[in-house]
């Protein structure tokens, strides 16, 4: 009896480890055939059992009789998932003989195994094949759709088989060799609510269009305010549109993050992610849950825009859960048996009406709610929430000469090309002095250096903050848009012009 090891991957969250699958046959007469499977499996890998010996039987590879033993390593790591499927059916058929088991090393395999042997794309191919060429793995084995996840990690040799049988007999050199997988770049992630084509669409609204600008330029969180039919889910859908590209980092945290969800069949992601839940959202879909700690859609908008739409009407108790989120990009779920953190480094952006009738505040239709109910329907987002949002922009009924009249010269700076154009130089400037890193989440030391304060400026905030009652928080806020408004008119420095828009920009719910 010889123990011999093939190599897989299991998912935790958006990440992978790497799983050894050991296997060893105790051949005996006249009994029937046994399978035994240690190592924290789940009930999706315990039934991989009656996967696997239907597979190997048919494509000539029957365990026959005895008993197969097959364990997980590392044996305190709980496994999920059908991943595991193929590595377990490799180390099965070398430990009956059929296959040599040096011929199993120095390879990743994934993959999911029908009863008759045909391989199955799986989720987390590229979160498999980072951990595996972290630990010196040079050769993947995987279905054509998960391989093409793994071929966007360079220097990995990926092969992508369709049957159990082409990877044994690639391996033995029995059988035709199969070609290695070249990296896709024409397959592009479109959510199921991919926002509408162009923000041209929505007539007037020149300061809401600036304060999309604003939130594109520097990152920040962004709530629409306004009666219904005003625009505000127009322009909240459009936002995606003025950011800039993803870099490739950012497109390779974009498809791990929809591949570990399931969401994802294959390639390199190119545009950022659209999320638009709806309200009825449970705690557990927005920030991730469940038994086995599945990423939530603020996972599924990592690197992208997650839209709320009816802010208020969101349960407290999962509006509060973003609070965390929003500040350091990541969201920790810990149950009995694992603790799993997951990535949500989005930009939150957010539609509300003013009053729970909708029409406080519009020209032409009387609002009929009394103000106790105004103060109920706004007391449904927290202070403590609303403090983690940058811009809150007031959108007003547009009047019938607004949305009937063409667009003239000078609606130009306000036409979807004119504010990509300015985002991006204004990118391109907060690149040159910081980094890659947003001017949304500055630090109080890098604001001091890049946005530093006169002494009219500091008695401008300091008015602000006792009117206002603003918080610390909601201070540093107001010097970061104040930097990004400058980033945008091409300034060096920060004026007290900027700051004052930057208020302006900051509506009070009351």
């Amino acid at each position: 009896m010889k123990t011999v090891r093939a190599l897989g991957a299991s998912l935790a969250g958006t990440s992978a480890a790497l799983v050894t699958v050991e296997a060893r046959f105790e051949p005996r007469d006249r009994a029937r055939t046994e399978i035994l499977l240690t190592g924290l499996p789940d009930n999706v890998l315990r039934e991989s059992r009656g996967r696997l010996e239907s597979a190997l039987e048919e494509n000539g590879f029957a365990i026959g009789s005895g008993r197969l033993f097959l364990n997980l390593v590392p044996a305190a790591l709980k496994k999920s998932g059908e991943i595991l499927d193929l590595p377990l059916a490799l180390a099965s058929t070398a430990a009956c003989g059929y296959v040599d088991a040096k011929l199993l090393r120095g390879a990743l395999f994934l993959g999911e195994l029908g009863i008759d042997g045909r391989l199955h794309a799986v989720p987390g191919g590229l979160a498999a094949a980072l951990v595996a060429k972290e630990r010196g793995v040079q050769r993947v084995f995987a279905p054509p759709a998960t391989a093409a996840e793994a071929a966007c990690i360079t220097g990995l040799e990926v092969h992508a088989p369709r049957h159990l049988a082409q990877v044994i007999a690639h391996l033995a050199g029995s059988g035709p060799p199969l070609a290695r997988v070249v990296p896709g770049d024409d397959v592009t992630v479109v959510a199921a609510d991919d926002p509408a084509p162009s923000l041209d669409e929505v007539r007037g609204q020149t300061e809401a269009k600036e304060a999309l600008a604003i939130a594109a330029a520097g990152g920040h969180g962004l709530l629409f305010v306004g009666p219904p039919g005003t625009g505000k889910s127009m322009l909240a859908r459009r936002l995606v549109r003025l950011l800039p590209p993803p870099t490739l980092d950012e497109r390779l945290d974009v498809t791990r993050a929809l591949s570990a969800a399931g969401r994802w069949p294959g390639g390199l992601a190119r545009s950022r992610p659209f999320r638009a839940p709806h309200h009825t959202i449970s705690y557990a879909g927005l920030v991730g849950g469940g038994s086995n700690a599945q990423p939530g859609e603020i996972t599924l908008a990592h690197r992208g825009v997650l839209f709320l739409d009816e802010l208020p009407e969101f349960r407290r108790e999962v509006l509060e859960a973003l609070r965390q989120p929003l500040e350091s990009g990541r969201v920790l779920l810990s149950r009995a048996t694992r603790r799993v953190e997951l990535p949500a480094e989005f930009q939150l952006v957010a539609a509300m009406n003013p009053c729970p009738c909708g029409y406080r505040g519009h020209p032409r239709i009387a609002c009929a709610c009394p103000p106790t109910a105004v103060e109920r329907y706004r007391r449904r987002i927290s202070g403590p929430f609303l403090d983690r949002i940058d811009l809150v922009v007031d959108v007003p009924a547009p009047s019938i000469d607004e949305l009937a009249r063409a667009p003239s010269a000078a609606d130009e700076r306000y036409r979807e090309p004119s504010l990509v154009e300015r985002v991006l130089r204004a990118r391109e400037r907060a690149r040159a002095r910081h980094g890659l890193r947003a001017n949304a989440a500055l630090g109080t030391d890098e604001l001091d250096r890049c946005a530093p304060l006169d002494a009219a400026v500091r008695a401008f905030l300091e008015k602000a903050a006792r009117r206002r009652g603003l918080s610390a928080r909601a201070v540093q806020s107001l010097r970061r848009v104040a930097r990004t408004i400058a980033d945008l008119d091409g300034e060096e420095s920060v004026q007290l012009e900027h700051y004052a828009r930057a208020l302006a920009l900051r509506a009070h719910l009351a």
